[in-house]
């Protein structure tokens, strides 16, 4: 097993914009003027509109429960999220910032998670980590045994990188400005290598 530690140069925010009110035409017009306002932030903060996805719309009545009334009405709910990608991950906090600010109390922040984008370059480097591993662990075997190795009869290989960190990224106010802390992130190649010897 080869592995390498690098750190996360994209961020993944998932935002959810939601609101009541006393129709479900109400609702829905109050929560589209938030999503309004969110992605116009987005936008002037440099995210790209292909990194704003969306990921559920929904309406529906919403009701409080009370022993002396049973299940009363209070009006209907209005919920947009989204899945936002943001490429330069120095400027998460930032974005967080302004999202938050645009949708104020209409917009729940339900995740902040800091990943690598493309992993090629960091699964090369594991690759070649395991590799040298294996040809070292299969010398000395060889040298224990009394022989040589020849040429190499199989190769398989499990890539795992992982695509988040094992653990969150937390938004910190420091000062009145979010702070997104990016860590470190494990990319991990393994190989089962046979050779023949002589």
């Amino acid at each position: 097993t080869g592995s390498v530690k690098v750190t996360p140069d994209t961020v993944r925010i998932n935002a959810t914009v939601s609101v009541i009110g006393a129709t479900s035409t109400a609702a829905s017009s109050t929560a589209n003027t938030s999503a309004s306002a969110i992605r116009a932030a987005l936008k002037s903060n440099g995210v790209d509109t292909k990194y704003i996805k969306s990921q559920s719309i929904t309406i529906y009545p919403e009701y409080n429960y009370t022993q002396d009334k049973g299940s009363v009405l209070v009006g209907y709910r209005a919920s947009q999220s989204f899945e936002i990608i943001v490429r330069n991950a120095k400027n998460a906090g930032t974005v967080v910032d302004a999202i938050v600010a645009a949708g104020g109390d209409n917009m729940q922040l339900n995740g902040v998670t800091p990943y690598v984008f493309d992993s090629a370059t960091a699964s090369n480097a594991a690759r070649a980590d395991a590799i040298a591993n294996a040809k070292a662990k299969a010398t000395h075997y060889a040298k224990l045994l009394g022989v040589r190795l020849s040429t190499v009869t199989t190769l398989d290989e499990t890539t795992a990188p992982s695509p988040y960190p094992i653990m969150m990224a937390t938004a910190k106010a420091d000062s009145g400005v979010t702070q997104v802390d990016l860590g470190q992130q494990d990319v991990s190649v393994s190989v089962t290598v046979k050779w023949a010897i002589k």
